[in-house]
């Protein structure tokens, strides 16, 4: 796929254009997701849930707003506090949380564990608050709320490289179902860490270690670690050669000790666990302004908010309309009828305008054949199909 970039429209245009989401002064930097933008992130939350269990991953919640010591105890507050909103409740300073994984430790934490149970996957889509300055909100693409596909992972030292290399293959297949390529940069350690030189050359190596076995080519990003430890970041390229930094694997040997995390080993000693946070789409607001650009709103099929747009001719042919929607949708399609009283070829420019991939026509020779007459986004007319015949044809499609 290749757009030129002088024909490239905002995701923030086509937000609007397509009624995925809107921005209100009401609550800057804080998206509203319209019918179509919900059916849209459901998409990619019901594949990333999908994904997630079948490599192994538990899904928990965490509450958005916990107690300010917790985030003094992490070493958020000192690296982050200026970027976070507080409250005060019950005279108790608490923090709504701009990431996810002090709570996916306190959970950890919440009962003893043995060496058998390592490596535990926790997963969470968790909505975060960030303070970014008024003038560098930008659309879905910078904005003070937004649900990080966050995971946290609690391994033996002697698990580290087997799980690094089991994320960096789910990264490669979620980013292939979209069709995206992508570049890696391996961070190390900044000026401002935590913890000891000897902790975060150990994991330095071990991040590198598990790329030079992989065979895959990486770049290195000196002193743009995370403050707890180093990370290899995922850069995808649109369509139009942009890169966007979406998806990251870091590895922690700093926040299991502040927070005491321990396991029983086989020989009943207790040990601390090591900790790899990870994400790959980033965010799901950026991720879906990212595909939106890249896609410029034309969706594949399996993506689109809405995949078939039924325009019948006049009010007698509605019925039929209705016959074939049902049918549809028994078989999984999302599908929506254009019923307004208004010229057929009104509706296929204001269909065309909607970029649904798939619109089809009835009129009175369409209900004496039981067919309907398809039109395809971009491609136009692809002729006269019965409801098996487009039922196989969807299927073909993704």
């Amino acid at each position: 796929m290749s757009i030129k970039a002088e024909e490239r429209v905002s995701h923030q245009k086509l937000g609007q254009q397509l009624e995925l989401f809107m921005s209100s002064d009401e609550a800057p930097g804080m998206p509203f997701y319209l019918p179509k933008g919900m059916v849209l992130r459901n998409i990619l939350e019901n594949l990333w849930r999908i994904k997630h269990q079948r490599a192994g991953y538990q899904e928990i919640k965490t509450p958005i707003m916990m107690k300010q010591e917790l985030w003094e105890q992490s070493g958020h507050w000192d690296h982050y506090h200026e970027n976070m909103y507080f409250a005060n409740v019950d005279e108790q300073k608490y923090a709504i949380k701009p990431m996810s994984c002090p709570g996916a430790v306190l959970i950890f934490n919440s009962k003893k564990r043995s060496y058998r149970e390592l490596p535990i996957r926790y997963a969470e889509l968790g909505l975060v608050h960030r303070h970014e300055l008024s003038g560098s909100l930008n659309g879905l693409l910078r904005v003070r709320a937004f649900t990080q596909d966050d995971a946290h992972l609690f391994v033996r030292e002697d698990q580290i490289e087997n799980e690094i290399d089991k994320v960096l293959d789910l990264v490669d297949e979620f980013y292939s179902e979209f069709g995206f390529s992508y570049k890696i940069e391996l961070s190390t350690r900044p000026e401002d860490f935590m913890g000891s030189v000897e902790a975060w050359d150990q994991a330095e190596h071990a991040l590198e270690s598990v790329l030079k076995k992989k065979q895959v080519a990486y770049q290195v990003n000196e002193g743009d670690g995370a403050f707890y430890g180093p990370k290899i970041d995922f850069h995808i390229l649109d369509s139009l050669g942009r890169s966007w930094q979406c998806g990251t694997v870091q590895l922690d040997f700093q926040m299991p000790e502040k927070f005491n995390c321990g396991y029983i080993d086989e020989d009943n000693q207790l040990r601390q666990p090591i900790m790899i946070h990870r994400a790959i789409y980033g965010s799901i607001e950026r991720f879906m302004a990212i595909l939106l650009e890249h896609f410029q709103g034309s969706f594949p099929l399996w993506l689109a908010p809405v995949q078939v747009k039924i325009l019948p001719i006049s009010d007698a042919h509605v019925s039929y309309a209705e016959d074939v929607k049902q049918q549809l949708e028994k078989e999984g399609y999302r599908v929506e009828i254009d019923d307004r009283v208004e010229k057929v070829g009104f509706k296929i420019r204001e269909a065309a305008l909607q970029k649904y991939p798939v619109m089809l026509i009835v009129g009175d020779q369409e209900i004496e054949k039981n067919v309907v007459s398809v039109r395809k986004h971009k491609l136009g007319n692809a002729g006269e199909m019965n409801l098996d015949e487009l039922i196989g044809h969807l299927k073909s499609e993704r």
